[in-house]
C-alpha cells in the first residue's frame, strides 16, 4: 500500500490536469484570439463613427455603403462605437476595474436607446428619440425613417448582453460566446440577402431596413463577443492547440464559406432559368450555416470528451513506467525503504554500484544485502532521521565493489497526506572527482603561494574596488610595509599624492573594458616607499574572474636604474643624430643660388635612422644660357646610403661640368654605379635652355617632374623613363638613355622631388603624384619670379604631403625652380 502511494505521488500534477478535463492551450494562441477579437471590435466602432460622421457632414457615400436604399440611423452608428469601444476595454489584458467600469456605462447608455426603440415599436408612440441627433428625409413608404431597423434593435439589444456578460468573469462564457454567435447571424442574414437579392432579409414591413455596413459591423461585434474570453466555452474548442481546436477551425471555415458558394451557385442556376425561388435558396443557405455550427460544436464537444479519456488512460498505464523512467536516468543512486528498512524501490545505478539485480534487492533489509557493520551505519542514519523528521544529509567513504568511493547521502522522508512519513527515500551522489578536485585545488593554492612568494617583484592582489587583498614578501622591500599591513588597505595608499588621481583612472579605465587584457605600463606611473620617497615603477596589470568578484593582480617592478639608462641612451643618441645631420648635409653640399634662376629647396631626414640617407640635388651652371638640375635617390638608408650619395653627387657635378648631353651623363652615371657592389639609384637630369625657352630631360627610373605654365595647371612632364642607375649594365644590353625636350615659357615653375614626398603605404602613387600638382597649382597662383615665393611654396607642400614630419619614415628632398619671365 506504500508503495502504491508513493509511486502515485510523482505524477501528482500530472494526473490532476488529466483528471479536470483541461485541453492545452498555448499562449501565444490565446494572445492572438483576444487581438483578432480586439481588432474586430475597433472595425465595428469604425464603421459606426464612420456613419456618424457621414450624418454629421451630410455624406451618403458613409450613410449608405455603395448607395444603397437603407442607411445607418444616427442611433444605431452611436450604438456601434459604444458596443464597439466597450468591447475592446472588456477584452484587454489586464483587466482595469475602471475600465471595465467605464465599458458597462457605454453598454447600459445602448440598452437605454434600443429599450425606448422598442417601446416606440410596440406602443406606436414616438417619442422623437429617433430624432434627438439628426432628421431624415427619405421617401414615402416608410415608417419612422430615422428610426433602427427591427433587426438592427434585436441584434443590438443581444451584443448588448454578451458585452456584459463577458464582463463578468463570475458568468459562464456561453452567456456572452451565445448570443454573441446570434448577432453575428442576424448581421450574415442582412449580408446574405443583399448577395442573394432578397428584399424580405434587408427589411421587415413598412419600416426602414438594416444598412449594408450595419450589418458587417453586427457580424464583427458578434465574433468579438464569442472570443473575448477565448480559453473558455464554446471558444475553448475552437482556440485550443490540441486537435480538437484545429479541426473545429477548419470545419467553422467551410461551414461560413462553403454555404455562400452554394447559395451563389444556385441562384446563377435560377437566373439562368433552370430553376426559380430566391427566398428558398437564401434559407437553405443559412439554414446550412445554422447545421453546420451546430454539427462543428458536437464534433468538437466529443473529441474534447474522447481526448480527455484517452488521456486519463494513458496516464494510468505510464504513471509507473514513467516514475522509474526518471529515476533510471538520475546519475545519482536513488532508493526507497519502507519504515522496516525493506527496499520497495532502486535505480540501475544503485543496480550499478552495488552489482546487485533489482529483484534480488527488492523487499530485502540491508543487513540481507551487505556486510553488517554498513548495514548497521545505514539503518542507524535511517531511524535518526524518522526520529528529527527533517532532511539530512552526510558525507561518507564507503567501499563498493568497484573501490572506495566518497558519497554524499540525502535522506528525506515521504509523507502521507496526513503527514505521516510512510517510506524512507535516499539520494546518493559519487562525489569522489569532488573531493579531489577540492584536495587539488588546495595544492594549487599552495603552490600558488608558493609561487606568489617566489617572484621577483613585488604582487600586489586586489578587488574590484582597489582594496589590497594579499601581497608577497617583496612588497615589503619596496614600499617599506609589512604584507599584512597593506591587506585591506587601498592600493592607491602606495602612490605619491600628486600622482593618484591619474593612476586611479587608468585602474578604472582597465576594468570597465568588457574583456581586459593583461597589460604592462612603465609611461608616468610612481611608487610611494614608506619613508616617502617616491621612484618610478613598471606594473604589469591582469584581471582574475573569482568566485563572486573579479581580481586584479598587479605586479609592480622598480624602474630608477632603467630611467637612468634610458635617459643616458637618449642623449647620445641626439648627439649621433647632430653628427649624422651635419655630415648629410656636409655630403649634399649647398646648392648655388643663381640670381637668373630662383630656386627653393627642402630635406626631411627620415625619422627611423639617425638622420642620414640616400637623397641628393645639386643645380650646376652650365654656360650662360643652360642650367643643369639633377636630383637622386640611393635606395637604402643610413651611413652606406648616405656614402653613395656624396660619391653620386661629386660625379654627376663633375660630368655635368663637362657639358655632356644629358642621356650621356646618365650613361656614365650607371658605368659608375655597376661598379658599386649592390646598387640600385634612380636618378633625373635636365638642362635648361634660358634663351630657347625649353628643357632636355633624361631620366634614370626617377619620379616624373611636375611642370605649373602661366595660366595653366600644374602637371606631369612627359619623359622617357630608362632603367634605373645600376640596372643597365647588369643586363649586358648597354641600351641608350633617351632624353626628352619639352618648351617652357618664361614664368614656369618646376618641382623636382623624391619618393619620400608622394610614396605612402596603402596608396596609389599617380593619386600621390595628382594631389602633389594640384596642390602646388593651389599654393603658386602667380609666376614664380622670386625666391621667396618658392619658399613658401615649398614648405605648404611639405605640411600638405607629410603632416606629422616627426612620424615619417622616409628621407623628403623636394626643389623647386622658377623661370623668370
Amino acid at each position: 500500500m506504500a508503495d502504491s502511494k508513493w509511486r502515485t505521488r510523482g505524477l501528482h500534477g500530472t494526473r490532476e490536469a488529466v483528471q479536470t478535463g483541461a485541453l492545452p492551450f498555448h499562449a501565444q494562441g490565446l494572445a492572438a484570439a483576444r487581438a483578432a477579437a480586439q481588432g474586430a471590435a475597433l472595425v465595428a466602432a469604425a464603421l459606426g463613427m464612420m456613419g456618424l460622421i457621414g450624418w454629421t457632414i451630410g455624406s451618403d457615400v458613409l450613410k449608405r455603403v455603395l448607395l444603397a436604399a437603407d442607411s445607418m440611423k444616427p442611433n444605431t452608428a452611436v450604438a456601434l462605437m459604444a458596443l464597439g469601444l466597450s468591447l475592446v476595454a472588456v477584452i484587454r489584458r489586464p483587466v482595469d476595474r475602471r475600465t471595465t467600469a467605464a465599458a458597462r456605462v457605454a453598454v447600459v447608455l445602448v440598452v437605454v436607446i434600443c429599450a425606448l426603440t422598442a417601446v416606440e415599436y410596440l406602443t406606436g408612440a414616438n417619442l422623437r428619440i429617433d430624432e434627438l441627433l439628426f432628421k431624415e428625409s427619405v421617401p414615402g413608404g416608410i415608417a419612422a425613417p430615422g428610426r433602427m431597423a427591427p433587426n438592427t434593435l434585436a441584434a443590438l439589444l443581444l451584443a448588448s448582453g454578451a458585452i456584459l456578460c463577458a464582463s463578468s468573469s463570475r458568468l459562464p462564457a456561453w452567456t456572452s460566446q451565445i448570443p454573441g454567435l446570434v448577432v453575428a447571424a442576424t448581421g450574415m442574414l442582412r449580408l446574405y440577402g443583399f448577395v442573394y437579392r432578397v428584399p424580405q432579409l434587408e427589411r421587415f414591413g413598412g419600416y426602414a431596413g438594416m444598412a449594408l455596413h450595419t450589418a458587417f459591423a453586427l457580424v464583427l461585434l458578434g465574433v468579438a463577443a464569442f472570443l473575448a474570453r477565448p480559453g473558455e466555452g464554446p471558444a475553448a474548442l475552437l482556440t485550443n492547440a490540441g486537435a480538437t481546436g484545429a479541426l473545429g477551425r477548419r470545419l467553422i471555415a467551410t461551414t461560413v464559406v462553403a454555404p455562400l458558394l452554394l447559395g451563389m451557385a444556385t441562384l446563377a442556376g435560377d437566373d439562368a432559368g433552370l430553376y426559380g425561388a430566391r427566398m428558398a435558396t437564401a434559407l437553405l443557405v443559412c439554414g446550412h450555416v445554422v447545421v453546420f455550427t451546430v454539427v462543428i460544436f458536437a464534433t468538437l464537444a466529443v473529441g474534447a470528451r474522447t481526448e480527455v479519456a484517452h488521456e486519463r488512460a494513458q496516464w494510468q498505464v505510464r504513471q509507473n513506467e514513467l516514475l522509474q523512467a526518471i529515476m533510471d536516468h538520475t546519475p545519482a543512486t536513488v532508493f526507497v525503504k519502507d519504515l522496516e528498512g525493506r527496499y520497495l524501490a532502486v535505480n540501475t545505478t544503485f543496480e550499478e554500484s552495488t552489482r546487485l539485480p533489482r529483484r534480488y534487492v527488492l523487499g530485502r533489509r540491508d543487513q540481507d544485502l551487505f556486510p553488517s557493520e554498513p548495514a548497521h551505519r545505514a539503518r542507524a542514519a535511517d531511524l535518526d532521521m524518522l526520529e528529527s523528521g527533517s532532511p539530512v544529509q552526510r558525507e561518507e567513504r564507503v567501499v563498493l565493489p568497484g573501490g572506495p568511493r566518497d558519497v554524499l547521502t540525502s535522506l528525506f522522508p515521504l509523507r502521507q497526506p496526513d503527514g505521516t512519513p510512510y517510506a524512507v527515500c535516499g539520494v546518493v551522489t559519487d562525489v569522489t572527482e569532488r573531493v579531489a578536485a577540492q584536495h587539488e585545488a588546495e595544492r594549487t593554492n599552495r603552490r600558488f603561494l608558493a609561487l606568489l612568494e617566489s617572484g621577483p617583484d613585488a604582487t600586489l592582489i586586489t578587488n574590484g574596488h582597489g582594496t589590497i587583498v594579499m601581497a608577497n614578501a617583496q612588497a615589503e622591500q619596496m614600499f617599506g610595509r609589512l604584507p599584512a599591513d597593506l591587506v585591506g588597505t587601498g592600493v592607491d595608499e602606495l602612490v605619491p599624492g600628486p600622482h593618484r588621481a591619474r593612476h586611479n583612472a587608468l585602474l578604472r579605465r582597465y576594468l570597465r573594458a568588457r574583456r581586459p587584457r593583461p597589460a604592462v605600463l612603465d609611461t608616468g606611473l610612481y611608487g610611494l616607499h614608506s619613508a616617502g620617497r617616491a621612484f618610478p615603477v613598471e606594473v604589469s596589470v591582469s584581471t582574475f574572474q573569482a568566485e563572486r568578484e573579479v581580481l586584479v593582480f598587479l605586479t609592480v617592478r622598480d624602474i630608477t636604474e632603467r630611467r637612468q639608462i634610458e635617459r643616458e641612451r637618449a642623449e647620445r643618441y641626439k648627439q649621433h643624430r647632430r653628427i649624422a645631420y651635419t655630415l648629410q648635409h656636409s655630403l649634399m653640399g649647398a646648392p648655388p643660388r643663381l640670381p637668373w634662376l630662383p630656386s627653393a629647396h627642402r630635406y626631411l631626414a627620415s625619422a627611423q635612422d639617425p638622420g642620414v640617407g640616400g637623397d641628393w640635388f645639386d643645380i650646376i651652371p652650365l654656360d650662360k644660357t643652360r642650367t643643369g638640375v639633377v636630383i637622386g635617390d640611393v635606395m637604402g638608408r643610413g651611413l652606406e646610403a648616405a656614402a653613395v650619395m656624396g660619391q653620386l653627387r661629386a660625379a654627376s657635378h663633375a660630368l655635368a661640368r663637362t657639358g655632356i648631353p644629358p642621356g650621356r651623363l646618365m650613361s656614365g652615371l650607371d658605368v659608375f654605379v655597376s661598379d658599386l657592389a649592390d646598387q640600385l639609384v634612380t636618378c633625373l637630369y635636365l638642362v635648361i635652355d634660358h634663351d630657347a625657352h625649353q628643357v632636355t630631360l633624361c631620366s634614370a627610373g626617377h619620379l616624373p617632374v611636375i611642370a605649373l605654365r602661366p595660366e595653366d595647371a600644374a602637371r606631369p612632364l612627359a619623359t622617357h623613363v630608362n632603367v634605373p642607375l645600376g640596372v643597365n649594365q647588369v643586363r649586358g644590353e648597354g641600351a641608350p638613355y633617351r632624353v626628352t625636350t619639352h618648351p617652357l615659357p618664361p614664368g614656369t615653375a618646376l618641382a623636382l622631388y623624391t619618393d619620400g614626398l608622394v610614396e605612402r603605404p596603402g596608396t596609389d602613387l599617380d593619386a600621390q603624384i595628382d594631389v602633389l600638382a594640384h596642390t602646388l597649382s593651389s599654393v603658386l597662383t602667380r609666376p614664380a619670379a622670386d625666391a621667396g615665393t618658392l619658399d613658401r611654396a615649398a614648405a605648404l607642400l611639405v605640411d600638405t604631403l607629410i603632416p606629422d614630419t616627426s612620424a615619417h619614415d622616409d628621407d623628403v628632398t623636394l626643389l623647386l625652380i622658377g623661370l623668370p619671365e
